[in-house]
């Protein structure tokens, strides 16, 4: 394997609509469709990321590229916004029009998970198997996946900075359930305002609120400009209060019965999963593969670190790829 290239990567970027809700896909390599059963041409392997919140796929760009070249362009890797976090492009909706009836609350934490089981099936051969790299909130969504769809063929699950437990109790989880579950309406309206903004002036804007990183990654600035949207930010936060009043217990049973698939990755002042979360975690189960970072990387490290965060990836996973 090898270091991020500098050549240009096939990104192939979609809006659809998966549950009646609309999602962004970014899709790294020339594999377009993974559905078609009979086709010769379907890699063994696809890499899944499963975004944290806010969902949005444009923050995970630079991160995909670097795991697509790390793994020597020999796998798809794709990126699905959770429903609704994106903005639709000119002429989509946020739902979709149609009487069929889909998913029930497909904006909520419950409906995110159906979302991404959906959308695999749809879209993705059973037969191929898959590495999900889960981020913040994806890593809970990706232990429900594989308790509630145990035929997925999971190779490997990477949960980085995972918030897969006693949210509301986390010192930021203290901090944002008041607001996010009492006063998050409060919101709405700035946010409203801002949106008739011009974009140049919200991406000033989020540079602004940027300027203390030594280096920030031009698509997560870009991406942000999404967050100018009041639909957007309804969406991202109405599953944010859900996280704080549902993510409580730790799922030990689902670990247990996939410890070796899993691999975890806490960061050392991570306010949202702090360290006796992982003490804690590697003490109930000291066969797994929980790993501590000792490089100081930030729970978003989507903003900064992704070339980082994918070369460790490709190290992690380099026995597991040759036996393929």
């Amino acid at each position: 394997m090898r270091s991020a290239s500098e050549e240009p990567v096939p990104l192939h970027e979609e809006f659809i609509y998966c549950c009646g809700a609309a999602t962004h896909v970014l899709k790294c390599g020339p594999w377009k469709d993974l559905s078609k059963d009979e086709s010769k041409n379907l890699p063994r392997l696809l890499f899944m990321i499963i975004p944290g919140n806010p969902g949005l796929a444009g923050y995970y760009r630079t991160f995909i590229q670097a795991l697509y070249c790390g793994l020597n362009q020999q796998y798809p890797v794709w990126v699905v916004s959770h429903a609704g976090h994106c903005k639709p492009p000119s002429g989509m909706e946020m739902i979709e029009d149609t009487d069929i009836k889909e998913l029930e609350d497909v904006f909520g934490l419950n409906g995110q998970v159906e979302h991404k089981l959906n959308f695999l099936k749809k879209n993705v051969s059973k037969d191929i198997k898959l590495v999900l790299i889960a981020h913040s909130i994806g890593c809970y969504i990706t232990l429900e996946m594989m308790k509630r769809a145990s035929e997925l063929q999971v190779l490997r699950s990477v949960l980085l900075f995972p918030t897969i437990e006693r949210m509301a109790q986390s010192p930021q989880g203290k901090l944002m359930t008041p607001l996010l579950c009492k006063l998050r309406y409060v919101l709405y309206m700035p946010v409203y305002l801002l949106s008739f903004l011009p974009e140049g002036v919200k991406a000033s804007l989020v540079r602004f609120a940027l300027r203390g990183m030594k280096t920030c990654d031009e698509s997560s600035i870009t991406t942000s400009v999404n967050l100018f949207s009041l639909d957007c930010i309804a969406n991202i936060l109405y599953m944010a209060s859900q996280e704080m009043m549902k993510v409580v217990e730790r799922d030990s049973t689902t670990i247990k019965q996939n410890l070796k698939k899993l691999i975890f990755y806490y960061g050392t002042g991570d306010k949202w999963c702090p360290q006796h979360y992982y003490d804690e975690i590697k003490m109930d189960f000291p066969d797994g593969d929980i790993r501590l970072c000792e490089k100081g990387l930030r729970h978003a490290f989507v903003l900064d670190a992704s070339k980082e965060m994918a070369a460790m990836i490709t190290d992690w996973l380099r026995d597991d790829l040759t036996k393929l």
